[in-house]
């Protein structure tokens, strides 16, 4: 199930989820301007490298830069269009209305501490791991848990891949983002003892459990948990 929009309208302009995609946006078409090996270098020294943020081992990243600055960076970094793309659509999608339910300073804080937990808990399971993480689907993830709490009966409109052909429809948010928490979680102890690069579930896992236990610290008095479902003025085709 791939979302495109949800069914669930703000009261206010989200200029803090518009500003990190155009934040993440504007250091990747950076890191595409790099030469071959200066982008290397780039992620090396910006990415939060498990067995360096760990204290296991030192590197590029703690040449004239605080190891644990890394931590935050990394949120901001991407592997590939696709990589930058996906985590993008997920933060509009779902990030405005947990933007809505906090305001916009308290949605930094959040933002920024739901990536920090999910780098540390990708760390924690690979210690000796010398690969950066980059991306910003950790702290994502934790505006993911957050929405589940808040508003599990909201629709979201999914594109459905049928090999050949697809189809859209609306789906709970509770079946989604459970869905998609399950995936991360299989995936995860999967890769357990695998090593190597690849997809930080952990950190997907790490970041949506964070994001539903902070969320009841940083929402509004006002704002209630398992919220009815709301509608805005559109509907799909």
């Amino acid at each position: 199930m791939i979302p495109l929009r949800d069914d669930n309208p703000t009261t206010l302009t989200p200029v803090i989820t518009i500003g990190l995609i155009v934040a993440c946006s504007l250091v990747f078409l950076y890191q595409t301007t790099l030469p071959p090996g200066q982008d290397e270098a780039f992620v090396l020294h910006y990415g939060a490298v498990p067995a360096i943020v760990l204290g296991e081992e030192t590197g590029s990243a703690a040449i004239g830069f605080p190891i644990t600055l890394t931590l935050i960076t990394s949120m901001f970094l991407h592997g590939g269009w696709m990589h930058l793309i996906g985590n993008m659509l997920y933060l509009w999608i779902f990030g405005n209305n947990i933007e809505d339910a906090m305001g916009h300073v308290r949605f930094v804080w959040f933002y920024l501490a739901c990536g920090l937990l999910a780098a540390l808990s990708h760390a924690l399971t690979d210690l000796h791991s010398t690969i950066p993480t980059v991306g910003a689907s950790g702290a994502i993830s934790g505006v993911l848990g957050a929405y589940l709490l808040l508003y599990p009966r909201a629709q979201v409109l999914v594109l459905i891949p049928l090999g050949l052909l697809t189809r859209t429809m609306y789906v709970p948010a509770a079946v989604v983002l459970g869905f998609w928490f399950v995936l991360q979680l299989v995936s995860g102890g999967a890769s357990l003892g695998q090593g190597g690069g690849g997809v930080a579930w952990f950190a997907h896992v790490g970041g949506f459990l964070a994001g539903m236990a902070l969320i009841g610290l940083f929402k509004r008095a006002d704002v209630a948990f398992l919220a009815p479902a709301r509608h805005s003025s559109w509907s799909a085709d």
